[in-house]
């Protein structure tokens, strides 16, 4: 595995796009770093907006389940704060019951592709729990252009 740490979020007003790439051996400070940087960036969103996200996983690995533990659930716990229900969270359902999902300040993500080496996982969520308006890749160039070219 690469030793490069990647753990950045950029906002793209223009295209309406969130991209998150997480990457490398990360231990807990690394995503609490990864944490703060997620949530500065949806601060960038003017309200009422539509976005569309691309999560990139490719090459993530979490040092100890404690980083792992902590990494997991930031993804589907923010995307619910703008309307968003993340299609793998049918594999934990009774939590996913328990799950609120609102528009802060009206904002609304409408797509979402994610990238992660794991073709395993990454077959079985395609199979599993993609959409329309959310898809599940090994390769992050082919999730960036799919996402991108996904209309709002």
């Amino acid at each position: 595995m690469n030793n490069t740490k990647i753990t950045a979020t950029n906002w793209y007003p223009d295209a309406h796009l969130m991209v998150t790439e997480v990457s490398g051996l990360l231990d807990l400070s690394d995503i609490e770093q990864w944490i703060t940087g997620f949530h500065t960036a949806f601060q960038q969103l003017p309200d009422n907006a539509r976005f569309k996200i691309f999560v990139n996983l490719h090459g993530f690995k979490a040092v100890n389940l404690e980083a792992h533990k902590k990494f997991r659930d930031i993804v589907p716990l923010t995307l619910a704060d703008y309307g968003w229900r993340t299609g793998y969270l049918g594999l934990f359902e009774e939590e996913a019951q328990k799950m609120v999902f609102r528009n802060i300040r009206g904002i609304q993500c409408v797509g979402a592709a994610h990238a992660h080496q794991d073709e395993t996982k990454i077959t079985l969520y395609q199979t599993s729990f993609s959409s329309d308006r959310e898809q599940f890749f090994t390769d992050p160039a082919t999730a960036e252009a799919w996402i991108r070219s996904l209309p709002l």
